[in-house]
């Protein structure tokens, strides 16, 4: 048997494990899932004959070497900084590899060797960055086979709390890492590339600077610039493109609130606050705010932040529990950023029977023979429970039928690289369709850049 192996046991791996599991007898498969906490694991794969579980410290270089020498192909699960441990792990013992976060500089460095091996490293091949990647270089050289140039392209993911499942006013809950929430945008300003102009947005303009769009059939969004909007611009073959664009989905109005944060200091990580463990919610929300010997905690940020008690912003922040004196923050030398996680993750944790939502939009500009043209492409996912969530879906589908096609040599080309290639992506998103994630594509009047339909 072909034995996958599979590092890392978090909350993504639902529907990987499942698709796996569901092509087993087929393509003659078993699973090895490796992590040091193995409940999550436990759960997914129940009675399943064709799996092991196998307790894995990967920083234990022995054990770590153990586990891909038995590997026919090794997918890496875990926090994105590890995966150069288990890259070079795989390189010395020629196995191919998937992972679905970003290229890093030190996996980058590899690329050299991986191909001398000729094997295949494969990043970015989860949602953003994956399907995002994939559903972009489809249209992208569609548009190239009828000789179009491009002349903008603009792309928004978002991870979301469904309809159903929607009952807070900031009309949000965590579908990922919350803590990759807490520290969006942060690291330096926003860049990207507006009618032939360079521009950036500082973080502490970022959420006061979204874009508004509209998801047919599933309402209004906004969403803010992710950090860098160029990264991908040679990749994608867009040196020469006027407008380029990446962002992060939200409901209206969340930004807006978010911004609140921003400007009070609570989504630092770079100071540690004093006897943070024995705060309550009410001094951490203090601990911002002017001293005054007389003014209520309330009262203080309602000036700071020039709200009014009657604005929705207003009930926003009540509705977290910022103010409550009993409610301890129990962390110890905490930066803000932990212990506003803490605090959020009190309201928006989903629930047993919550879903979530995936919503991605992507709009290309484009000239042929003189005339200019737009296609608006557009994805919603709905997840099944707080397990099978449409995050774990659109992680996981892509990163399973990527990788059968990589072990059964349907995809050879070597190299540490993105899913940027029609050999790999159009098998990918073809299957993908068959699981109900499929893009609505409309071919509009050419509208280009508006900035009318820009907040701030």
């Amino acid at each position: 048997m072909r034995n996958i192996l599979i590092i890392g046991a978090g909350k993504s791996i639902s529907f990987l494990v499942r698709y796996l599991l569901e092509k087993s007898e087929k393509e003659n498969l078993f699973l090895t899932i490796a992590d040091i906490q193995l409940e999550n694991a436990r759960v997914l794969v129940r009675d399943a004959s064709n799996v092991e579980l196998l307790k894995l410290d990967i920083f234990n270089e022995s054990e770590l070497k153990t586990a891909i020498e038995k590997a026919t192909i090794v997918i890496s699960m875990v926090p994105a900084r590890f995966h150069i441990q288990i890259a070079k792990e795989c390189l010395d013992q020629k196995k191919n590899l998937i992972t679905a976060s970003y290229v890093s500089d030190e996996m980058k460095a590899l690329d050299e060797e991986v191909k001398n091996a000729g094997l295949v490293f494969m990043n970015e091949i989860g949602l953003d960055p994956g399907i995002d990647h994939m559903s972009a270089m489809k249209v992208i050289d569609e548009i190239r086979d009828k000789n179009g140039k491009m002349i903008l392209f603009e792309s928004f993911t978002g991870g979301l709390v469904a309809p159903e499942s929607d009952n807070n006013l900031w009309n949000y809950k965590f579908t990922w890492n919350p803590r990759n929430v807490v520290l969006a945008g942060q690291g330096g300003a926003a860049k990207f590339i507006q009618e032939g102009a360079y521009k950036y947005i500082p973080y502490h303009k970022l959420f006061r600077r979204t874009e508004f769009l509209t998801i047919e059939g599933h309402g209004r969004f906004e969403g803010y610039a992710n950090r860098d909007s160029l990264k991908y611009r040679s990749a994608y073959g867009l040196d020469d493109v006027l407008t380029l664009y990446r962002g992060t989905l939200r409901r209206v109005g969340f930004s807006k609130a978010w911004n609140m944060f921003v400007q009070l200091g609570m989504t630092d990580d770079s100071y540690v606050i004093e006897d943070s463990q024995n705060m309550s919610y009410r001094d951490f929300t203090n601990a911002f705010l002017p001293y005054s010997p007389s003014d209520a905690v309330e009262l203080k940020l309602r000036h700071y932040l020039k709200i009014d008690q009657d604005d929705i912003m207003w009930d926003k922040l009540v509705e977290l529990d910022l103010f409550n004196k009993d409610k301890r923050v129990e962390l110890e030398k905490a930066t803000p950023a932990q212990i506003l996680q803490k605090i959020l993750e009190d309201k928006w944790t989903l629930s047993e029977s919550d879903k979530d939502m995936i919503a991605m939009y992507h709009k290309f500009g484009y000239e042929v023979n003189g005339k200019k043209h737009q296609i608006d492409s557009t994805l919603v996912v709905t997840g099944e429970d707080k397990t099978y969530t449409a995050m774990a879906k659109t992680v996981g589908l892509p990163i399973g039928i990527a990788t059968l096609q990589i072990l059964n040599k349907r995809y050879t080309t070597p190299g540490v690289q993105i899913p940027l290639n029609k050999e790999l992506y159009l098998p990918v998103l073809n299957e993908l369709e068959t699981y109900g994630i499929k893009f609505n594509e409309n071919i509009l009047p050419y509208q280009g850049y508006n900035p009318n339909n820009v907040a701030g």
